[in-house]
């Protein structure tokens, strides 16, 4: 079992949005939560923009994302706003890093060979790359690259890697079982989010990340990443999510919980701080409150342990 050790530094937390939507309330909780970890502990809080890939995350989008954190009374440290668009020579670098430690081969599997029915799954679902590719010569490469592009894989080795979470306490995942080899940069060209999200953490010095539960396997790869590519590995808490009253994860499709519909409901910002600070269980109530209102009352080990049910109606509660 392989302990990772982590770094003691002063907190520096992040919110990293992927513009591919207006944020919406699971956005809005996990960027306050994010803000509240660093900020009433005296640390720093950067912003960055995820939008690897442009055709999906528009400017447009990131500015709307940029002005709501604004209304929210979010703010970040950064002066300058990283966009991971723009930073494609820096992810070349480190992808040729690896491709210099022969840990990167390429991959020519459709997304419906991927999906076949005997693809080993990990518990949520997700396809667990059998390494196909690996296996394959030369030759055979060279034949293959005359008619598809690849995409690239980093080899992940059978190594567990151990990690205590600040919600979920101890935590392991096998790579090679839980995971399989991983894309970090697409057919397209475009560098994948486990590459760029470890290569920017890591430039950025971030200390914390504070995010949704669905990406607490994600850490594993991270972690990873971050021992090959010499980064310091960050401490990590991560969100019960929120969910709908039918057990359905809270997403951009709920109009009701977009936030272009919640700032024409309401006035200000204040109502929907007080209820965010409520499902986190930092007050035994809903009532309106500025983020900075929070930061003396603020305690991580008050958060939840379970999902947060959210019902259809709550932004009625807010008014």
């Amino acid at each position: 079992m392989n302990k990772i050790p982590v770094s003691k530094q002063k907190i520096v937390g992040r919110f990293a949005p992927s513009p591919s939507g207006r944020m919406h309330l699971g956005n809005v909780y996990t960027a306050l939560a994010a803000w509240l970890c660093a900020k009433s502990a005296g640390g720093k809080f950067l912003l960055r923009i995820e939008d690897l890939d442009p055709v999906r995350c528009p400017r447009t989008n990131a500015d709307q994302i940029i002005s709501d954190l604004e209304w929210l009374g979010i703010t970040w440290d950064n002066s300058d706003i990283p966009f991971q668009s723009e930073r494609t020579s820096i992810y070349e670098s480190f992808f040729q890093k690896l491709r210099d430690l022969q840990l990167v081969y390429p991959c020519f599997c459709s997304r419906a060979q991927l999906h076949v029915a005997d693809a080993p799954h990990a518990s949520d679902g997700r396809v667990v790359y059998a390494g196909t590719c690996r296996r394959l010569t030369p030759e055979e490469v060279q034949e293959k690259s005359r008619t598809r592009q690849p995409a690239a894989r980093l080899i992940l080795p059978d190594e567990d890697i151990t990690f205590c979470d600040g919600q979920y306490g101890l935590q392991q995942f096998n790579l090679s079982h839980d995971w399989g080899d991983i894309i970090i940069r697409r057919s397209d060209g475009v560098f994948a989010y486990q590459l760029a999200v470890t290569a920017d953490d890591g430039l950025m010095g971030v200390t914390q990340v504070v995010r949704g539960s669905d990406l607490l396997s994600s850490s594993a790869p991270q972690i990873y990443l971050f021992r090959i590519l010499g980064f310091p590995v960050p401490e990590y808490l991560h969100l019960p999510m929120l969910i709908t009253e039918g057990g359905v994860r809270l997403a951009k499709r709920d109009k009701a919980a977009d936030m272009g519909f919640l700032r024409q409901q309401l006035t200000g910002p204040e109502p929907l701080i007080g209820y965010i600070a409520w499902l986190l269980g930092q007050i035994r109530k809903p009532e309106p409150l500025k983020a900075t209102d929070l930061l003396p009352l603020f305690d991580h080990k008050k958060i939840p342990g379970h999902d947060l049910v959210v019902p259809g109606d709550y932004w009625e509660y807010l008014k």
